[in-house]
């Protein structure tokens, strides 16, 4: 997720690990969305800003409309402050897709991240939840070691921006335990893997500028299947992390949650993505045109 980009440059300094691409990490901060249908509209503009025990290090900003028809999500983010001077980086991403009997289908996720090194972008076209094309510019060189992506990994899956709406099914409070039951298959362009949440607890938050209420807090839980190297410390670490914690918060006139805040632990302390600024409301639906 591009938001997360300047999550991910906390985690690979925090943990001390290699300079490479955190792919886990790009969808770490997603929820896990579900195929029910999505109820009536609504918009969200939120501003996020990176930790690192404590100290900031990085900010974002999440973009998300939903319509009767159609949908859309954009985010960017980067490194700010201390971190910057050693591994600045930025990204952008977005994704769209139409909503078919109430369910949200997205048919297409872009995303550009820079690095001092390099320009990296990643384009995903979807059918009904399959990968019908992907592409990496620059393509990345082959490596024996990581392990191949399959035609079969790419089929029944969500992209990263799309994964980030969770859809709560019923007619109570979505805001709920009940949220928390989900997982999802994700591919981001290079690597397949399953993002599982499990009920934590409930909690009361308040944005600086927009939401204040309740939001569910969820563990969550990386399982990577495919297009990942095993042995790079990295996925390993964020495989055996059973302490990190997710917390939604809802987009008024709607079932769908998003991340409010993501706390994940590290040697140097917790590094941690939280809202600022959380302003979202429903949106009426769009009147038929008449001859």
């Amino acid at each position: 997720m591009p938001i997360t980009l300047h999550f991910a440059q906390v985690l690979r300094s925090a943990c001390l690990l290699p300079a490479g691409r955190l792919m886990a990490l790009c969808g770490l901060a997603l929820a896990v969305a579900g195929v029910a249908p999505a109820a009536a509209q609504g918009k969200l503009e939120a501003q996020y800003e990176a930790s690192l025990a404590g100290i900031p290090v990085g900010k974002g900003a999440w973009n998300i409309d939903i319509q009767d028809d159609v949908f859309s999500a954009a985010a960017a983010g980067g490194t700010s402050g201390l971190l910057k001077s050693f591994t600045g980086g930025s990204g952008t991403g977005a994704s769209q897709g139409r909503v078919v009997n109430g369910a949200l289908v997205a048919t297409g996720y872009q995303a550009s991240t820079t690095t001092q090194k390099k320009t990296e972008e990643i384009r995903i076209t979807l059918d009904k939840g399959n990968v019908k094309d992907f592409a990496i510019l620059p393509e990345p060189p082959v490596d024996p070691d990581r392990i191949v992506v399959t035609e079969a990994h790419r089929r029944g899956v969500w992209d990263p921006m799309t994964a980030s709406l969770l859809r709560v099914p019923g007619n109570g409070d979505p805001v709920s335990p009940e949220a928390c039951h989900n997982s999802a298959p994700v591919f981001d362009g290079r690597m397949r893997y399953e993002l599982k949440l499990d009920f934590k607890r409930m909690e009361t938050v308040k944005a600086e500028k927009g939401y204040k209420g309740p939001v569910v807090v969820c563990s969550i839980y990386f399982v990577p299947i495919a297009g990942y190297i095993p042995d790079r410390p990295v996925i390993k670490y964020l495989a055996a992390q059973r302490n990190m914690e997710i917390a939604f918060a809802p987009i008024a006139g709607t079932r769908i949650l998003v991340p409010f805040w993501l706390k994940v632990p590290t040697p140097l302390g917790p590094a941690m993505l939280e809202a600022t600024s959380f302003i979202t409301a429903p949106q009426p639906p769009r009147v038929a045109k008449t001859q």
